[in-house]
């Protein structure tokens, strides 16, 4: 089994910043994706950022230019910085993550959501 474990949202005015982090354990062997979906109430989820093995990232055009996402290997660990909030980017705030166990086979894991509310 894999846990994910969200933290770092809040409350922040217009223009702030906010650093998202997930941490990923449990019977991890291997990552190939890592990344953020967000909710809002009324709306659909939404991707916002993936990272994929290797480095390779991708963005929904609403965030491109204010979020960057990274990751730390060591650490199985995921980061959402996020910069010049909006209240439109307000919602909860989802990581997802596909992994497998040694010889196992690949499966996805959802955080468990933070909250993330910008205020005007």
């Amino acid at each position: 089994q894999v846990q994910l474990v969200e933290s770092g949202g809040g409350l922040v005015q217009a223009g702030g910043s906010l650093r998202l982090s997930c941490a990923a354990s449990g019977n991890i062997f291997s990552i190939d994706y890592m990344g953020w979906y967000r909710q809002a109430p009324g709306k659909q989820r939404e991707l916002v950022t993936i990272i994929i093995s290797g480095g390779s990232t991708n963005y929904a055009d609403s965030v491109k230019g204010r979020f960057t996402i990274s990751r730390d290997y060591a650490k199985n660990t995921v980061y959402l910085q996020m910069d010049s909030l909006k209240p439109e980017d307000t919602a909860v705030y989802y990581c997802n993550v596909r992994s497998r166990p040694r010889l196992g086979t690949w499966s996805d894991y959802w955080g468990q959501g933070t909250q993330v509310t910008v205020s005007s």
